[in-house]
């Protein structure tokens, strides 16, 4: 059974330790031809895990997931007691510096590693380890403001969406205050062409009622100028 720090450096979808790791970002990390294979067989870019869709089709390196591996199985493998030179089937107990591999004492004592450096391979672990803690923690602290800086740009993208929900809102409601506002003035404008026009019908009724009295008064006149010559 795996233990719990080997579970935490083992990729979702394949079960094993990290072989090159990429970051989603959605924070999590996966192996980069698993994740590819996944997506490819699915026909999308969602997280295997969370189901979020990837912003990025290549997703970018985990520097320090790949380093943490490293030194885990570099730690691992000074730990096994199976761990025997390939060549003479001893147990591998230096670290040749020059060929940066563990080494038995017999390969110590061939030609191939003739003048070469040796160290202790406990004592070789332990330093590269140490190393990679050194690289580790700058990446570690630029993950954090890259972390950080993705959280500001999912808050502003909340409130710029929330503002021009907000401006939508108010332009909507502004809008119908005007058409009201318009009807209103429309209401008011023909009732008032109405009423003027109600009232020019009235004065042409009665400048015509006139015409006509006056008319017949003429009409009236003439006939009686004529009844008389």
């Amino acid at each position: 059974m795996a233990s719990k720090s080997e579970e935490n450096l083992c990729c979702p979808v394949c079960q094993d330790i990290f072989k090159d790791p990429v970051l989603l970002s959605c924070s999590h990390s996966f192996c980069k031809d698993c994740v590819q294979r996944w997506w490819t067989r699915k026909q999308t870019l969602k997280c295997p895990v969370c189901k979020r869709t990837s912003s990025r089709k290549h997703p970018p390196r985990n520097l320090a997931l790949k380093n943490l591996c490293e030194a885990f199985l570099l730690e691992r493998d000074q730990r096994s007691s199976a761990a025997l030179c390939s060549l003479h089937s001893e147990n591998l107990k230096l670290f040749c510096v020059d060929h940066q591999e563990p080494v038995c004492l017999v390969c110590r004592d061939s030609q191939k590693h003739t003048d070469h450096r040796f160290r202790p391979v406990d004592e070789a672990a332990r330093e590269h380890k140490e190393e990679l803690q050194k690289c580790l923690k700058p990446l570690q602290e630029k993950l954090k403001l890259f972390e950080g800086a993705k959280r500001n740009c999912d808050r502003t993208s909340k409130q710029i969406k929330a503002q021009a929900r907000d401006a939508k809102r108010q332009i909507r409601k502004e809008f119908k205050r005007l058409h009201r506002v318009l009807e209103k003035e429309e209401e008011v404008r023909v009732a008032a062409l109405r009423k003027e026009e109600k009232q020019k019908r009235q004065a042409m009724k009665q400048k015509t009622e006139a015409l006509r009295g006056e008319i017949a008064a003429l009409s009236d006149a003439i006939r009686e100028r004529r009844r008389r010559s």
